[in-house]
């Protein structure tokens, strides 16, 4: 598309979006200036916090459901009490305020409950996703930790798997989450099901001392280099989620449920769900794993008004078949992040859904994007400041102007969204000050200025809007995670006979995200053993970030500095690779070389 083209769509898109936004303003006006207001206006002085909004739900909201999960019920007073009772129980083995709290259970209401009792004690709930194993689960957890240790019984052989090489300021407390109770839990272990109990229901003290700028919770990314780095989530985030979702988008009453199948590591389910059911006294209806089969059975079920997504979860839906409950359900909002323009349309027409709020953010960053309107094909307006710059993405690396300073993309063009740090729009970051300092630009436009980098391609599109184009440089979602190459490469470097190995994702037809492939050089003389290598990667790696595609080569390109180039090897795919390439079905299987018939089958129907 050239120049003149780009701008020309642009600019017939905003022309198309005003009509409908006057028309919605009389609705949203009331909303904006409330939930609006109060979600920018949020100071770190500010006598609010997670915590004291659980206590009031406890006396507004009472009776009302504000957890489903499976056959239980939590109203909001036996939520706040239960967390109550795991606040105490932290108090009395030593947890105080700054402390890191690791986490490690699999989806369900009992992380919803420590991470508030964290919040309420000034704690941080370090929130470690579930799939990881091996060396990256205990990179995680030594990230940094405190010597408190929550743990699934689901989750109980991985953990220990890991408990050696755990290193903690003090003798390890280990706290045991009960679930199907079928493993029972060693001696080292406090099992919760004999100790809760004995704790009072009370609201523990100094809750009102908790201010806006506390941490409260760990929520790891993968970034654009290295292993997961934990991104600090502090109250007011939480808070101005629950204003600016709950309220001017979803705009939640308190006979709203949202339906939440993304796990609560994840910033959409911990962030955006649980603070829109809070802000009216509504409810979440939690499940444990994604399941498409039983998505709408469970809405209905629940009652569910609304739920939150990531794209892989819609194209799941809409690759189903046609079903009768497709409109029996209730849900006529949905919010979160990934829809994509091919099915957009399709999807909302096919399950009768009314109102789509996407949005694009993320969980270490101090801006959102909100299709507040309600607009096809975007991910809506940002209220703080931002820009979308000239990028090489080849090096890496922005595009100067003669002036010194970033050049800014014309309207209709594409490049790299960054967005203003400033005392009002702090950056919190990461644990590790350097991770911090490698997402800043400095003196972008001006000499001191400082900026964000959010390490995604977007295309400015007019009427402060924006479409996401894609990732840039080694990060890569795939199967609703972030997946870092450098990560992944780390491990796959260390397998016996691989001289060096870079990893990259690949677009797959009809399918969300990128596929994670790899190019392999081997030690001079040494054959690969695929069947060997499929063990290994299964066994060290998250099942998201595992290879699908592999390929051999002779040598790699690199740049002045020594960076693997790997334009052509993107470009390559893994479908016009003129070598072998091999494929891994799934988890259970081994690389195999791929046929034509596979790579047909992955041509039209996708994965």
């Amino acid at each position: 598309m050239s120049e003149f083209d780009s701008l020309k769509e642009s600019v017939q898109h905003t022309l198309k979006m005003i009509p409908s936004i006057a028309k919605q303003l009389p609705t949203k006006i009331p909303n904006l200036l409330f939930g609006g207001i109060s979600a920018l206006t949020l100071k770190d002085d500010d006598k609010n916090s997670i915590g004291l909004v659980l206590e009031e739900n406890a006396v507004k909201h009472k009776d009302r459901a504000a957890i489903y999960f499976e056959d239980k019920i939590y109203t909001h007073s036996q939520l706040n009490q239960i967390v109550n009772q795991y606040a105490h129980l932290m108090i009395h083995h030593g947890v105080k305020k700054g402390q890191v709290v690791i986490v490690f259970l699999e989806n369900r209401p009992e992380v919803v409950f420590i991470v508030a009792a964290c919040a309420k004690i000034g704690a941080i709930a370090s929130l470690i996703n579930s799939n990881q194993r091996s060396q990256v689960l205990l990179h995680s957890i030594n990230q940094k930790n405190d010597g408190y240790f929550f743990v699934g019984e689901e989750l109980v052989k991985p953990f220990e798997d890991v408990l050696p090489d755990i290193v903690s300021p003090r003798k390890k407390i280990l706290f045991g989450v009960e679930d199907n109770e079928k493993t029972p839990f060693d001696n080292q272990y406090y099992p919760l099901k004999d100790n809760l109990d004995r704790f009072p229901k009370s609201n523990i003290r100094g809750v009102k001392k908790i201010t806006s700028d506390t941490p409260f919770a760990f929520i790891f990314t993968s970034g654009t280099t290295g292993m997961p780095k934990a991104a600090v989530q502090v109250n007011r985030k939480w808070l101005s989620c629950m204003y600016w979702f709950g309220i001017v988008n979803l705009d939640m009453k308190e006979n709203d449920v949202i339906y939440v199948s993304i796990p609560f590591y994840h910033s959409n389910a911990l962030l955006i769900a649980w603070s829109s059911s809070a802000v009216s006294g509504g409810a979440m209806a939690v499940r444990r794993k994604f399941s498409a089969s039983n998505f709408w059975s469970d809405c209905i079920k629940y009652k569910a008004t609304a739920f939150i997504y990531i794209g892989d979860i819609l194209r799941y839906l809409y690759n189903t078949p046609p079903s009768s409950l497709d409109k029996k359900h209730q849900v006529k909002k949905i919010i979160g992040n990934g829809l994509r323009p091919d099915i957009w349309q399709e999807f909302k027409e096919r399950f009768g859904i009314e109102q789509v709020y996407e949005f694009y953010a993320s969980s270490e960053g101090n801006m959102t994007f909100t299709n507040t309107f309600n607009l096809d094909n975007t991910v809506g307006w940002c209220a703080t400041n931002f820009e979308i710059v000239e990028y090489n993405r080849e090096l890496g690396e922005p595009i100067y102007g003669e002036d010194g300073y970033f050049k800014k993309v014309k309207p209709g063009e594409v490049g790299l969204m960054i967005f203003e740090i400033t005392e009002k729009y702090p950056f919190p970051g990461y644990v590790g000050k350097k991770e911090t300092n490698r997402k800043v630009f400095y003196n972008v436009f001006k000499h001191g200025d400082q900026w964000f980098n959010t390490g995604d391609i977007m295309r400015r599109m007019g009427m402060m809007h924006a479409q996401f184009v894609d990732r840039d440089g080694d990060t890569f979602r795939w199967k609703g995670e972030n997946v870092s190459t450098a990560e992944v490469e780390q491990v796959i470097n260390t397998y016996p006979g691989i001289d060096s190995a870079t990893v990259y994702g690949v677009s797959i037809p009809n399918t969300d995200g990128k596929a994670g492939m790899v190019a392999i050089k081997m030690e001079k003389g040494v054959e690969m053993d695929w069947n060997q290598f499929s063990k290994f990667v299964s066994k060290e790696l998250p099942f998201y970030a595992v290879p699908l595609f592999a390929r051999l080569v002779e040598n790699f390109e690199y740049t002045a500095t020594y960076k693997v180039i790997k334009n052509n090897l993107k470009e390559d795919g893994f479908d016009k690779v003129k070598d072998s390439v091999w494929f891994k079905t799934n988890k259970k299987d081994s690389y195999q070389v791929m046929s034509k018939e596979v790579l047909q089958n992955i041509q039209k129907n996708g994965l």
